[in-house]
């Protein structure tokens, strides 16, 4: 048996780095509205990260690995991919309509779409506990974001478009996610986000306007380049956890993802940059409650795991 400090602690440090670099990304892709359409941005961040995992593939020896899949475990690659672009892509055009924060509130349904898929699809048990602790979550992010959303105003109807952009690319998000633990036994992370990366490359192109690449400035490649890096970084750390962690542990730290883009938000804002783009919400009594509420959940869906396995794990010893 594995020890459960050793897991708890990989999946920790590989689940939080994705929680930052998911934190910040809206705001890049906020940015990236102005000098670049969301399908060939994608096509470019997809590209980016393809050329450094194959390399980094390669350099360690894992490409050996898809000669030992069957037929379907090719079609759930395929599925996979497509489900990642379906959300890459419409998370981008929900900036339209939505603010980063926002986004992000809506977004968290993914964790709990993970969570249950988890149960659903393999096996993974969660206490009455835990389902409380998801409970407290929900209310904890209602409470956090109680301002940032006011559906009576004039632009109701653009924000439930980016609404349901948002939930299109949390379902899409969660069955990719589902799919690529699926075929962890077979394949590395690192192997199932090179065949999504080079299947988006391929079937993306023909939307892809590459004109755009020509007129951008510096800053815009920089932010573009910022996009892609995050890509690699954010995924492949999210792959790992998903190797260490429960998909219930996992969902629930993502869910702190909100928190890390309002606080993003906040110090750009503060800093006064790109004031034409970026606003903050002001942080009320009742969002600081909401934020304490958030953490504590999180802290216990990640603790009462680890309890037991270290329980089980003495008893095995």
């Amino acid at each position: 048996m594995s020890n459960p400090d050793y897991n708890f602690k990989l999946g920790l440090i590989f689940a939080t780095t994705t929680v930052f670099f998911w934190g910040m990304l809206p705001i890049a892709l906020k940015l990236s509205a102005g000098f670049i359409d969301p399908v060939t941005l994608t096509w470019f961040r997809f590209l980016v990260a393809f050329l450094i995992s194959i390399v980094l593939q390669k350099l360690s020896g894992n490409l050996a690995q898809f000669k030992h899949l069957l037929r379907m475990d090719w079609v759930k690659l395929t599925a996979a991919a497509a489900f990642s672009m379906f959300n890459y892509i419409s998370f981008v055009y929900c900036l339209e309509y939505l603010s980063p924060g926002p986004a992000q509130l809506n977004f968290q349904t993914a964790p709990f779409f993970l969570a249950f898929g988890g149960m659903l699809f393999f096996k993974e048990r969660i206490s009455a506990l835990q389902m409380s602790c998801f409970a407290t979550l929900a209310l904890g992010m209602m409470l956090f974001f109680q301002t940032s959303i006011d559906l009576s105003n004039d632009d109701g109807n653009q924000v439930w478009i980016g609404v349901l952009l948002v939930q299109f690319s949390a379902l899409s998000w969660t069955c990719y996610a589902l799919i690529q633990k699926s075929l962890l036994a077979k394949l590395s992370p690192g192997n199932v986000l090179l065949y999504i990366y080079g299947a988006g490359i391929v079937l993306m192109f023909p939307f892809s306007d590459l004109n755009y690449f020509a007129n951008m400035s510096t800053n815009q490649w920089y932010i573009a380049l910022f996009c892609a890096v995050n890509t690699l970084v954010a995924y492949g750390c999210f792959a790992q956890a998903m190797k260490y962690w429960s998909t219930a542990q996992v969902g629930a730290t993502v869910a702190l993802t909100p928190i890390f883009s309002f606080s993003f938000t906040a110090m750009i804002v503060a800093l006064g940059w790109w004031p034409e783009l970026i606003v903050s919400n002001p942080l009320t009594i009742i969002g600081v409650v909401g934020i304490l509420l958030v953490v504590f959940s999180v802290l216990c869906v990640q603790l009462l795991p680890l309890m037991t396995k270290r329980r089980l794990h003495k008893i095995s010893t």
